[in-house]
């Protein structure tokens, strides 16, 4: 099943963060918990985990995009 992952929004006053670094390029396989992305958010950087198993089928931002939280970053094909 495909979902999209969207821009976390980490605290109440976030509206948006810079998408830093991609951990993992299309068609890897990731794990729960594995980091997918970086964010930097106020001049702090958080990496993004996996929250479920499954593939990073497509990157929907670049490295250095400003994206809106709840914005989609990726399409991510989920294990069942």
């Amino acid at each position: 099943m495909e979902k999209k992952l969207t821009m976390p929004k980490l605290r109440p006053e976030m509206e948006n963060g810079v998408l830093c670094a991609w951990l993992k390029e299309e068609g890897d396989a990731v794990q729960a918990g594995e980091p997918l992305y970086e964010i930097e958010t106020d001049k702090v950087v958080n990496q993004i985990e996996a929250t479920e198993s499954g593939v990073l089928k497509k990157q929907l931002c670049e490295e250095g995009d400003t994206v809106d939280v709840e914005s989609p970053v990726a399409i991510f094909e989920v294990h069942a």
